[in-house]
């Protein structure tokens, strides 16, 4: 019987064989690669529109030329469809001035845009444009894994997973992904959290469609292999026992 016990924990061990597609691959390179220029601090940066944006426009005083108005009574987040969607050309559809090109803008150049327009009917307009769909992806072992909704453009890694909670016990930091897309590119940074010191390389500034990856360490799989095998042996061995007191 107890080889019996034996040779099935080792049957478990072999055969419940699982891909982690968030643990680092034995063959990753064991160090950490240095950032590319698409990563490094950019104290300018302003996001800038993209086909598929959800944009409120805000007219003060003004309520039937504002889309998802901020100066409203009613919310104006994504939720309730109060916004204008970039289409496939840039283009979108603003009450009184029709068709209107935003692609490559930001927010504060669409913002002089639409002021200058409006002037044609009201003095000195006050004009604010959000874009509600500005989101960085945090995925693997964090606390609380999710996308995350941004209200600013400057955001930094540890504000993020700070955002999640946390990291979580199975966190692998020597292995920290950001996934960032540069056109019809993909860029990626390797950053080693495991150790102290060189913060402001490790806290990188993270921007809206950015994806943070938290790989797991690599005994995660040991220990959830160990958790379902013991209640299997504990009946197992119950059954020995039974049987030996029985027969």
């Amino acid at each position: 019987m107890k080889w019996f016990i034996f040779i099935t924990f080792l049957g478990i061990m072999t055969s419940c064989k699982t891909t982690n597609l968030l643990m680092e691959p034995k063959q990753e390179q064991e160090t950490v690669q240095t950032l590319d220029s698409s990563f490094f601090f950019n104290p300018d940066y302003q996001y800038q529109i993209r086909k598929g944006d959800k944009l409120s426009i805000s007219v003060w005083g003004q309520e039937e030329l504002s889309v998802g108005s901020v100066y409203g009574i009613y919310n104006s987040n994504s939720v309730y469809g109060k916004w204008l969607l970039v289409d496939a050309n840039g283009n979108i559809e603003i009450p009184k001035l029709g068709t209107t090109n935003v692609l490559g803008n930001t927010t504060i150049e669409l913002k002089e845009k639409l002021k200058a327009q409006y002037t044609q009917w009201i003095v000195n307009p006050v004009v604010d444009v959000k874009v509600l769909n500005k989101e960085i992806t945090v995925i693997g072992e964090v606390k609380a894994p999710q996308v995350v909704t941004l209200d600013k453009d400057y955001n930094t890694l540890l504000e993020l997973i700070t955002r999640c909670q946390g990291f979580d016990n199975y966190a692998n930091l020597k292995y920290v992904k950001i996934l960032r897309q540069q056109g019809k590119h993909v860029q990626i940074a390797n950053l080693d959290l495991s150790e102290s010191g060189n913060y402001l390389n490790k806290n990188i500034q993270l921007y809206p469609g950015d994806m943070v990856i938290v790989p797991s360490r690599k005994h995660k799989e040991f220990d959830k292999r160990v958790a379902t095998i013991i209640p299997f042996t504990t009946v197992v061995s119950a059954a020995a026992i039974l049987y030996g007191t029985f027969r």
